[in-house]
């Protein structure tokens, strides 16, 4: 098995050598992939780049000849995500180290994201101390700051590419750890601070029934994460009581796990339970940064950083038909609680964001339109220990129904 070194050779011919004779000083087989276009190669690949951009359906010639460097990135970010998917399937793939720029680093990633988790992925980036969401999305891609500019060997860049050399060697070489205790099936679980008493509540009881319960804070990574496990096929089960990410999506918040967010399970069949867990807030940071559009609504001040918005009568209707619809089109059994007094800690009677007006506008919405998925209506707040005991028992008698078919 090989470890994927991409780079566009076009600038990067040195550090890539570099790195590459690092890796194979250290007993790792490397596979130089060239993801360059418009310049000419500063070293020898082993994976040309004509390679690369046939297998994004794409031909080397016609791309120079068109020279739009933004169309040569995004047909080899197609390309070198395809080659590593390949060789991944073919048991051949180690994990993937990227070197770059801007462009650089949105090729590479974007062959990381296309593997599982587990399989190393490493990006030596100029960008690696910013904003990185977008590159990382949902895979476990360690961000590796490039401090310089990658341009030559000096005496910072030859530090920063022998250290990601020698960890991309650990990653793959060394031994990984092995599990604790017997493979359980696994059930997600989406939560928020405003929701944590109910998803604890039902986490003891769904262990204690033998499953093994991976939470995902729902701030947008999280969900996105969680859809990616399921559409993966890894989980037995989803108890989304946290749905929140839908709102900032609906309305322009900073949390938005985007418009795919519940769909992967519906789309497996697997055993779902939702809820609407934190659909009365949409998240902003600190107060001076929310858009001038929404002056004049309701907002509460969670901390310095985090403000959220109270979610409107109309807004919550939309919403409300957005899961009903979805539920309605899983191909796995799936059941939806309404907790009619409150959705999070600070929406119910005598909290800021009390609103029963709101909550029926999401409840009526999500039961025109989520048939054939069970809605079931219960009087109570979300966090009650009752309604996580119904959520979780609910989730479990799905699972059951579904492995004796």
């Amino acid at each position: 098995m090989s470890v994927f070194l991409l780079v566009t050779l076009d600038t990067k011919g040195a550090e890539a050598d570099f790195v590459r004779q690092r890796l194979l000083a250290l007993g790792v087989e490397t596979v130089l992939v060239d993801t360059g276009c418009l310049g000419e190669p500063r070293a020898t690949p082993d994976v040309p780049r004509s390679k690369v951009f046939a297998a994004a359906g794409s031909s080397l010639e016609a791309l120079q000849q068109r020279k739009d460097r933004g169309e040569a990135v995004a047909a080899a970010s197609r390309g070198a995500a395809r080659l590593a998917a390949d060789w991944h399937a073919q048991g051949r793939l180690a994990g993937v180290l990227g070197l770059g720029g801007s462009a650089g680093t949105a090729i590479a990633t974007a062959a990381m994201r296309a593997l599982p988790l587990g399989v190393p992925k490493l990006m030596v980036s100029t960008l690696a101390s910013g904003q990185v969401r977008h590159y990382v999305a949902d895979k476990d891609i360690l961000m590796f700051n490039a401090v310089v500019d990658l341009a030559g060997i000096n005496r910072i860049s030859r530090l920063v590419l022998d250290t990601a050399a020698r960890a991309m060697a650990g990653m793959v070489s060394l031994p990984r750890a092995s599990p604790t205790q017997a493979e359980r099936p696994l059930v997600a679980a989406t939560m928020f601070g405003v929701t944590t008493p109910c998803v604890e509540h039902a986490r003891r009881l769904l262990e204690a029934n033998g499953y093994e319960v991976l939470v995902f804070h729902a701030t947008g990574n999280g969900g996105q994460a969680m859809e990616s496990l399921i559409a993966e096929g890894l989980i037995a089960g989803v108890l989304d009581i946290t749905t929140t990410e839908l709102a900032d999506e609906l309305v322009g918040g900073v949390l938005s796990a985007g418009p795919e967010r519940l769909t992967a399970a519906g789309r497996r069949g697997v055993p779902q339970v939702i809820s609407v867990g934190a659909l009365d807030m949409v998240n902003f940071h600190a107060p001076e940064t929310i858009p001038e559009r929404f002056a004049g609504r309701r907002f509460y001040r969670h901390n310095p950083h985090v403000t959220l918005m109270r979610t409107t009568v109309e807004e919550n209707a939309a919403l409300g038909a957005e899961i009903g619809r979805k539920a309605a089109q899983a191909r796995g059994p799936t059941a939806i609680l309404l907790p009619k007094r409150g959705v999070s800690a600070i929406d119910r009677e005598g909290q800021p964001f009390d609103d029963p007006a709101a909550r029926e506008a999401l409840f009526e919405a999500i039961a025109a339109n989520a048939a054939p998925a069970e809605v079931i209506a219960l009087d109570m707040h979300i966090n009650d220990a009752a309604f996580a005991e119904a959520a979780a028992n609910k989730l479990l008698a799905l699972m059951a129904a579904t492995s004796r078919t």
